[in-house]
């Protein structure tokens, strides 16, 4: 049985070859990070990409309960003209009553090893 030689009658440039062949870089991609990627998420749920440095730094400094307590808030209010400021003054308004209220089981600002000897 004698071989058939196929000829495609369409071929592709080696540029589209090459193109299609070649990874996609993501939007973020020098995030390395577990706090960068939750900031950057931040920024992207509030729809305030250009301030996305303060996210990241926020999630960086702040714990991670508090900022999901001010995204529920936040998420809460769909029609907010500026979701950002929303956020911003929910976490103000969080760390004024993680100060005020008392930590339960230490009496004095928890001590030294010392005094407890």
């Amino acid at each position: 049985m004698p071989l058939q030689n196929k000829k495609s009658s369409t071929y592709s440039s080696i540029k589209s070859i090459l193109a299609s062949k070649q990874k996609l870089k993501p939007a973020n991609q020098y995030i390395t990070r577990e706090f960068q990627d939750f900031g950057y998420q931040i920024a992207e749920k509030l729809g305030d990409l250009p301030h996305k440095a303060l996210y990241i730094k926020m999630a960086k400094m702040y714990p991670r309960s508090l900022l999901d307590s001010a995204m529920s808030f936040v998420s809460d209010y769909p029609k907010a003209q500026n979701k950002g400021r929303l956020f911003m003054w929910k976490i103000k308004q969080l760390k004024g009553l993680m100060k005020t209220t008392p930590t339960m089981g230490k009496k004095d600002g928890g001590g030294d090893r010392k005094s407890l000897e």
